[in-house]
């Protein structure tokens, strides 16, 4: 019974979102085909696959100039944030001089970073937009992960202080056990952060053929099937990079898999 109740939750949670989307479409394709709403406004379902079709190779280009920076600012970015969370729950000092400096850097504007930063390093050259990236995706992996280094049991750190561990010993076997669902949480948010901030700094300026330019160029030439056929292209991205998140936390927490049966 306990077989057939996981196999029907499996089926369910792909069953469920399909027909969801299939009934969105079809509504979305009505609306503009009964109401005549005009292509340059919202153009219907079928515009924009048939763009996908037509535009295939420009797309998939795009994907992979986009998508690239994506992966690379997620990457360095969550680096750069565990290293610096880790530092954090090691000297308060430290968090003392980061904490702020992060918080500032989280609320300037993508779209106030992408020119300053085209105009230090070129807007050719892919650091500019990629340092976008990571800049966004630093602050919400580095709370995160800071939270989840601090917060342990005290019972379990008096334990291994009593057993005269060392402090990367508590480090090690405490906190960053603690730390692995706090960090996956965060980088669930930051995967799509990271493409977001990827597709806006391109805004500014870069590659040509990037899902950015391609949706500027697009739009400005009223070709709006096209642009939401490299929005859907940049989701792709997204869902992908999601989905790369939540298998790298099956595996890194098999805790959570033993308890669900998966």
């Amino acid at each position: 019974m306990n077989v057939v109740s996981r196999f029907s939750d499996r089926i369910s949670t792909i069953v469920v979102p399909l027909v969801f989307g299939a009934i969105f479409f079809s509504l979305w394709e009505w609306m503009v085909r009964a109401f005549d709403i005009k292509q340059f406004l919202l153009p219907s379902p079928s515009s924009i696959y048939t763009a996908v079709g037509d535009n295939a190779q420009r797309i998939w280009d795009g994907v992979e100039i986009t998508g690239g920076n994506a992966v690379y600012g997620l990457i360095v970015g969550s680096i750069i944030a565990i290293l610096a969370a880790l530092l954090s729950s090691r000297w308060d000092w430290f968090s003392d001089v980061v904490t702020p400096i992060a918080s500032g850097m989280a609320a300037v504007p993508i779209v106030s970073l992408a020119p300053v930063f085209n105009i230090w390093f070129g807007s050719t050259n892919s650091f500019s937009r990629r340092l976008v990236v990571i800049v966004v995706v630093f602050f919400p992996v580095f709370v995160n992960v800071t939270k989840g280094l601090t917060q342990v049991d005290s019972i379990h750190v008096e334990l291994m202080r009593s057993q005269a561990a060392s402090e990367w010993s508590v480090i090690r076997r405490v906190r960053i056990p603690n730390a692995i669902p706090f960090l996956m949480s965060s980088l669930r948010l930051a995967s799509s952060l990271a493409i977001i901030s990827a597709i806006v700094a391109e805004y500014f300026g870069g590659t040509q053929g990037s899902l950015g330019q391609l949706i500027t160029q697009s739009a400005g030439l009223s070709r709006y099937d096209i642009a939401w056929a490299a929005v859907l292209g940049a989701s792709a991205v997204g869902i992908a990079m999601f989905a790369a998140v939540a298998a790298v936390e099956w595996v890194a927490m098999p805790w959570r898999r033993q308890s669900t049966g998966a």
